[in-house]
């Protein structure tokens, strides 16, 4: 799963402003990380059965629900923005990312696609050098081609080791990378709720329109419960994120997105009978370590 990151709120003189509470942003992001991990497991049970732009479609409900309860109470105001081309963008972009994920989870264990997301930050460290501008030194882009090295050890293309769909989980990362960096333009301008909004709307109006194509009724009380779950889990991690991020700095719990990995291992072999082995093991720790590393030096950048 790919997480979102949103920008802290706006202080009445507009600039960014953000309650310093540590342990309960970590508190929070590890909640998050954990049902994020339990919506991916129930998304991979259920493509044994149902198709997975339908499986999409119910998990987005639950950020749609958020958004439609949202709307009730302050009004289509929440929908004001002055760039609406890129927020339709962005949120066409994050459904797609979520269904490219979904399809490779049909074929690839639950572990390792985990593992493949990771790419992410590096595939963001070189469009915010491409598209911001941003100066990136000759740490992290070292960083960024260990990084990539470690998802190549996961990968390991040629050896018919991983099934290939792995690899629509290395375009969803680049997808999403394209969605942060889309965020970051958004975010002068607009408000957090906006952008979750139209990410909702966005992606719930284009996924329904080749579900009737693929539509099928659930075909049990359990599968139901599953979907039902499903939906509603992804609405609480995506607020349990989105909160952690307001009272915590991104740098402190950033890190604590790769708990997805021990969630995800974990949730594979119970629920799969699948674990990692040793060479996906040694590529994640390579990533993870890049990806902290990463985070680290960009920090450190912004504090020089």
């Amino acid at each position: 799963m790919l997480i979102p990151t949103v920008k802290p709120p706006l202080a009445g003189n507009g600039r960014l402003s953000r309650s310093n509470n540590t342990k309960l942003g970590v508190l929070l992001m590890l909640c998050g990380m954990f049902i994020f991990s339990a919506v991916d497991t129930q998304a991979k049970f259920l493509t044994g059965t149902m198709h997975p732009v339908q499986i999409i479609w119910f998990r987005q409900l639950g950020l749609l629900s958020g958004v439609i309860i949202l709307l009730g109470i302050h009004g289509t105001s929440l929908l004001h923005t002055s760039r609406a081309r890129l927020q339709i963008g962005r949120g066409a972009l994050a459904i797609g990312s979520a269904l490219l994920f979904v399809f490779a989870i049909q074929h690839v264990p639950l572990a390792d696609a985990v593992a493949a997301t990771f790419v992410a930050p590096f595939f963001l460290t070189i469009m915010g050098a491409a598209v911001l501008g941003e100066k990136i030194g000759i740490y992290r882009w070292s960083a960024v081609v260990v990084g990539f090295i470690g998802a190549l050890i996961i990968i390991r293309p040629g050896l018919g080791v991983i099934h290939p769909a792995v690899m629509l989980v290395v375009i969803a990362a680049a997808i999403y990378s394209a969605r942060q960096v889309i965020g970051r333009l958004l975010a002068d301008t607009d408000k957090t709720v906006t952008t979750i909004a139209y990410t909702a709307i966005t992606g719930s109006v284009l996924i329904s329109i080749p579900l009737p194509f693929v539509w099928q009724w659930p075909e049990s009380s359990d599968q139901l419960l599953i979907l039902s779950s499903m939906a509603v889990m992804a609405g609480i991690g995506e607020v349990l994120v989105i909160k952690a991020l307001e009272v915590t700095e991104a740098v402190v719990i950033a890190p604590i997105h790769y708990t997805l990995i021990i969630w995800g291992t974990l949730y594979g072999y119970l629920i799969f009978n699948e674990l990692p082995d040793r060479w996906t093991i040694t590529g994640t720790i390579i990533i993870i370590s890049a990806g902290l590393f990463t985070v680290w030096r960009g920090e450190k950048k912004r504090g020089t």
